[in-house]
C-alpha cells in the first residue's frame, strides 16, 4: 500500500530535513554572506554538471531493475550501468579542473565548485546503490545508508566550515561521508557487476531513456538557478547569499515533505503499472496526489505566514531580513514544483516518453529566463522571487497538459475543495495570533496552524486520510497472526 510505504520512509525524510534545515542555520552563521554566496553559487554549478552526466544513468536502474528477472538480465543491468559509470564519474570532475583554469572565477569558488564536482561523483555512486535499493522495496536498507550518509556529511561539512575551509567545507563534508558509506553500500552490488556483461544494445536504451530525463533535470535546475547567476550578474553575490537563504528555507521545506512522499511514491506506481496495469497505476496514483496536496498546500502557505519569525530563527542576522522577504514567494513556487516533480512528471517516466518531459521543462525554463532578464535589473530581489513563483506555476499547467497525452493521471478535485477549506481555516486561526518575534511566535504559530488544520481534515476527510488510515489499522486488526515455527 502507497501509504505504508510512506511512512516507512518517514526517519529518512527527518534526518534529511534535521541536515537541510541545520545546514542553513550553520552555514548562513559560519560562512560570511559572500562566502555564503560562493557556496550557493558552486552548489547551483555542481548540481548541474551532475544532473547533465550522472543522473541518466541513475534513473536507468531506478526505471529498469524492476522489469528485469533475476537472472542474466540483471546482472548485465547492474554491469552495464555500473560500468558506464566508471568513465563518467571520472571524466566529469577532469573535465570541471580543466575549466576552471582558464574561467575568471575568485579562488574560494573555483575551490567550492571543485569540491562540490567531487563530491557529486561520490554522491551518484551511492545513489546508484540506493536507487536499487529503493527499487527492491528494501525501505531498511535504504534507510540505514541514507541517514548514515545524510546526517555525516552535514556533520563533517559543520566541522570543516568552523575549521575554515569556506565554501568548499559543506561539499568535502558531503563527499567524505558518501564515501564512506560506500564501503556498506557496494559489497550488495557487486556480485551482479562482476557476473554480468557490459552490453552496449543495452546501454543505447538506457541512454535513450535516462538522457532526455537528464536533461529535463538539468533544465528543471536551470529553472531554479538562473536566478541567482544574474542576480550575481546584476546585484552581488552578498544579494545571492540572502536570495540563496530564503529560497533554500522555504524550497527545503516544501522539499522535505515531496521527497518524502516522492520515495514512496515513484516505486510504488512503477510496480503497480508493471504487475497491475493502469487499473492498478489509477488506484496508487489518486492516493499519491491526494496525500502531496494534503500535505503540501498547507505547509506552503504555513511557510508563507510565518516566513518573518522563521527567518530570524533559522538565518543569520546578516541576512534574515531580506530572506523573509523571498520567502513566501519561494514557498508558492515551491509547492508548484514539488507537485509538477513528484507527480506530474510521472506521466512521462511511466510512459517513457522523457522526451517529452524535456518540453514541459523547457517551457517554464525559458519563462524563467526571460522573466529573470526583465524583472531582476530593475526590482533586484523581488523580481528574482516574483519571476521562480511564475515560471513553476507555468511549468505546472505544461506538465499537466503534455502529460495528458501520455499518461493520464488522476486529479482528485474534490479532495483539493476540501482541502482548500481546511487551510483556509488555518490561516484564519494563524492570522488572529500576536506577533510575538523569533521562536515563541514560531511556535505559537505552527503548533496552533497544525492543530485547527488536522480538526479540519479529520471532519471533512480531506485527502481522504482519514478513510486510509482507518483502512489501514482494520487491515492491521484484521490480519490472521502468523504461524510460529516449531524449535
Amino acid at each position: 500500500m502507497f501509504l505504508r510505504g510512506v511512512l516507512a520512509y518517514l526517519p529518512v525524510n527527518l534526518v534529511q530535513a534535521v541536515a537541510g534545515f541545520g545546514s542553513i542555520v550553520v552555514f548562513t552563521r559560519l560562512l560570511s554572506p559572500g562566502s555564503y554566496g560562493d557556496y550557493a553559487l558552486a552548489f547551483s554549478v555542481s548540481a548541474l554538471a551532475h544532473t547533465l552526466t550522472l543522473t541518466w544513468i541513475e534513473a536507468g536502474m531506478a526505471r529498469f531493475y524492476a522489469a528485469e528477472d533475476e537472472g542474466p538480465g540483471r546482472d548485465a543491468l547492474f554491469a552495464t550501468l555500473y560500468r558506464t559509470f566508471a568513465v563518467v564519474g571520472l571524466a566529469c570532475p577532469l573535465a570541471g579542473m580543466l575549466v576552471l583554469a582558464f574561467a575568471p572565477l575568485g579562488h574560494e569558488l573555483k575551490l567550492a565548485i571543485v569540491a562540490g564536482l567531487v563530491s557529486a561523483v561520490a554522491r551518484g555512486l551511492l545513489r546508484m546503490a540506493q536507487e536499487r535499493r529503493r527499487a527492491a522495496g528494501d525501505v531498511k536498507g535504504f534507510a540505514a545508508i541514507d541517514m548514515l550518509a545524510t546526517g555525516g556529511g552535514f556533520a563533517i561539512g559543520c566541522a570543516l566550515a568552523l575549521a575554515g575551509f569556506g565554501a568548499a567545507g559543506p561539499f568535502a563534508g558531503v563527499g567524505l561521508a558518501a564515501a564512506l558509506c560506500l564501503v556498506l553500500a557496494l559489497p550488495s552490488e557487486w556480485p551482479h557487476i562482476r557476473r554480468g556483461r557490459f552490453e552496449p544494445e543495452r546501454l543505447k536504451g538506457y541512454l535513450a531513456y535516462g538522457l532526455p530525463l537528464s536533461l529535463s533535470l538539468m533544465l528543471g535546475l536551470a529553472l531554479a538557478s538562473t536566478d541567482r547567476f544574474v542576480l550575481a550578474a546584476y546585484v552581488g553575490d552578498a544579494a545571492v547569499g540572502a536570495y540563496h537563504a530564503g529560497y533554500t528555507l522555504s524550497n527545503r521545506t516544501l522539499d522535505v515533505v515531496f521527497a518524502w512522499i516522492g520515495m514512496a511514491g515513484g516505486p510504488a506506481a512503477v510496480a503497480a503499472l508493471e504487475r497491475g496495469g493502469e487499473a492498478a497505476l489509477r488506484r496508487t496514483a489518486l492516493s499519491q496526489a491526494s496525500t502531496l496536496l494534503v500535505v503540501g498546500v498547507p505547509a506552503a502557505l504555513g511557510v508563507a505566514l510565518v516566513a518573518h519569525p522563521l527567518a530570524e530563527v533559522m538565518v543569520g542576522a546578516a541576512l534574515a531580513d531580506q530572506a523573509s522577504r523571498v520567502t513566501p514567494w519561494i514557498a508558492a513556487g515551491a509547492l508548484f514544483s514539488g507537485l509538477t516533480t513528484y507527480y506530474l512528471h510521472t506521466a512521462f517516466t511511466l510512459a517513457r516518453r522523457t522526451r517529452r518531459q524535456m518540453l514541459a521543462v523547457a517551457i517554464p525554463a525559458a519563462a524563467n529566463l526571460i522573466l529573470c532578464l526583465v524583472l531582476i535589473p530593475r526590482y533586484g530581489l523581488d523580481g528574482a522571487m516574483w519571476s521562480t513563483a511564475g515560471s513553476y506555476g507555468l511549468g505546472m499547467v505544461a506538465a499537466w497538459l503534455l502529460g495528458r497525452g501520455c499518461m493520464p493521471l488522476p486529479i482528485p478535485w474534490g479532495g483539493m475543495v476540501r482541502i482548500g477549506v481546511a487551510t483556509a481555516a488555518m490561516a484564519l486561526a494563524v492570522t488572529h495570533l500576536p506577533a510575538l518575534g523569533g521562536v515563541a511566535e514560531l511556535l505559537l504559530k505552527a503548533g496552533v496552524g497544525a492543530v485547527v488544520y488536522a480538526a479540519m481534515v479529520a471532519v471533512l476527510d480531506a485527502g481522504g486520510m482519514r478513510s486510509q488510515g482507518l483502512g489501514m489499522l482494520h487491515e492491521r486488526m484484521n490480519r490472521p497472526p502468523q504461524p510460529v515455527e516449531a524449535a
